[in-house]
């Protein structure tokens, strides 16, 4: 690969790199500043509640505009408004001071960004994977890589920035990751992420988006691999979000509650590192099924709560199964999904990430709340089981080695 064409993939993950840190960062800043300035634990609650609708519907909405301009574009435009949202935060703190309106309104402003970026930068994988004539697998797995790094250092250097600066720092830095993300992608060439020519006229907003929703209901495989992608999510919401820390409560040692991320991400490296290098040696089916079993004995582990080293190794071979499936169904949807509606494709997809874990916490909330910490675990492992066992027995990944969609489609 020559240089320059190195440069490019370098720029690519570099700015996917910074844009999760700036994400990661601000999950575990923000809640704290809300909480700080509101005296209120139920600003948070109340943010995160007022944020959720609008995050869905900007993502899903976000697929139809990825689907029409440059993709680098959108790209940059997206950690452009994710960077303003955040940065527009200690500025209004000077002029007018913060109260739990202004989180609220400027949480909304941040949801323009951070779903549309997330959906257009996986859009762009494909082209770059064309532009340094790598194959997809290596890109998407560099990917995954790049993203299990991002959930190690995101919350450390959270932690890192708060006793270090104040609200108003962290706030300018965070805001600072998305700017220079935005700059990063600007330097890939415009070309890359043209949208093809000679696709269908462009109709309403409302229409192209239940088009694209339409494709993926039609396809088995395509709803099954995201259904496998959402059970995931469910399921891992409820043990991080709230079985680890009423477990490890219980016992009375919060301290370890840092490990079991810790253990998770290096899991999700791992993983990522694995496939990334040597993906295209095993078919897409080995992989995943090796990821299945690996993903479900990780999460029958954490659930049973035994020991914290039991729930810390299930951890890590969920990072470790989670990477493998999520990376081996990233590539095979770009593969089966041509150029003209990726986008809105799969905005389906991340818009109902976006609500996943949520549903998950719920569900293990009123589970733990009725029933035990243990039975909670395995009430949202049971989630990913069901789904697991749904999508084997429905066929969607039948026929899961048939060729990629030709580039010209694409």
């Amino acid at each position: 690969m020559s240089p320059k064409r190195y440069l490019v993939v370098a720029a690519y993950l570099a700015s996917h790199l910074l844009s999760l840190l700036g994400n990661g960062i601000a999950a575990v800043a923000l809640p704290l500043i809300v909480l700080q300035t509101t005296g209120s634990p139920l600003g948070t609650a109340a943010l995160a509640t007022a944020t959720a609708v609008p995050t869905v519907l900007v993502g899903l909405l976000s697929g139809v505009v990825i689907d029409r301009i440059n993709r680098r574009t959108a790209s940059v435009v997206s950690d452009v408004i994710s960077a303003v949202s955040v940065a527009a935060l200690p500025l209004v703190d000077l002029l007018w001071g913060l109260d739990l309106a202004w989180f609220i309104v400027l949480g909304i402003l941040g949801s323009f960004g951070d779903v549309p970026g997330m959906t257009a930068r996986e859009v762009l994988a494909p082209m770059v994977a064309r532009h340094a004539l790598l194959d997809l697998t290596r890109v998407v797995g560099l990917r995954q890589t790049v993203t299990s790094a991002a959930l190690v250092i995101g919350p450390a250097a959270a932690g890192v920035l708060l006793a270090a600066f104040d609200a108003a720092s962290v706030l300018w830095i965070t805001a600072a990751t998305s700017a220079v993300a935005a700059l990063l992608t600007r330097t890939l060439p415009r070309r890359l992420g043209e949208v093809g020519a000679g696709g269908s006229p462009r109709r309403s907003i409302l229409r192209e988006l239940g088009e694209g929703m339409a494709v993926v209901m039609r396809s088995r495989f395509l709803l099954g691999t995201s259904g496998l992608v959402i059970g995931l999510a469910v399921a891992l919401g409820g043990l991080q979000g709230l079985v680890m820390p009423l477990y490890f409560d219980l016992i009375a040692r919060p301290d370890l509650l840092g490990l079991v991320l810790t253990a998770l991400a290096a899991g999700m490296l791992g993983g990522a590192t694995l496939y990334s290098g040597i993906g295209r040696r095993l078919s897409s089916r080995a992989w995943l099924a090796a990821g299945f079993v690996v993903t479900t004995a990780g999460f029958l582990l954490m659930a049973s709560l035994l020991t914290p080293s039991v729930v810390f190794a299930g951890a890590a071979a969920l990072g470790l199964g989670n990477a493998v499936v999520g990376a081996v169904i990233g590539v095979v949807q770009i593969e089966r999904t041509t150029g003209a509606v990726r986008g809105r494709v799969l905005s389906v997809k991340t818009a109902l990430l976006m609500i996943a874990a949520p549903v998950g916490i719920g569900l293990a909330g009123v589970t733990a709340e009725y029933g035990s910490p243990v039975l909670a675990g395995f009430s949202v492992a049971g989630v990913w089981i069901l789904v697991l066992l749904a999508v084997i027995a429905s066929r969607a990944l039948h026929g899961l080695e048939s060729k990629e969609v030709a580039d010209a489609q694409r």
